[in-house]
């Protein structure tokens, strides 16, 4: 199973509404945008063998393409109702286990 899917579906297990799925912008790709309790997600999803592994991939580059990505869905997405934007990332190690890390990093 794809890590996008497995993370989706933690996600989903958790009441968390799931708005875009690999959503493209010119700035670049986020793998899944969620909305729970007027907290709106954009999430980034990484497998690899160990979950540090994984935390490890997502270099300060990915991370700033990922906050400029955001900066255009939010801006061609004005019905989106939410309170607070944060930037998340889920870990997925080698036996498909999910990992999430909240607010993983921020625009500052």
């Amino acid at each position: 199973m794809q890590a996008e899917t497995i993370a989706e579906q933690a996600l989903l297990s958790h009441e968390w509404q799931i708005l875009l799925r690999r959503a493209r912008t010119p700035a670049g790709e986020i793998d899944l945008v969620a909305l729970k309790n007027g907290q709106l997600s954009f999430i980034e999803v990484k497998k690899r063998t160990t979950y540090a592994r994984a935390a490890e991939a997502i270099s300060e580059r990915q991370r700033h393409r990922i906050m400029k990505a955001a900066e255009c869905l939010l801006a061609t997405h004005p019905e989106w109702i939410y309170d607070t934007v944060v930037f998340d990332v889920i870990l997925v190690d080698e036996t498909g286990v999910p990992r999430r890390i909240r607010n993983a990093f921020w625009q500052s």
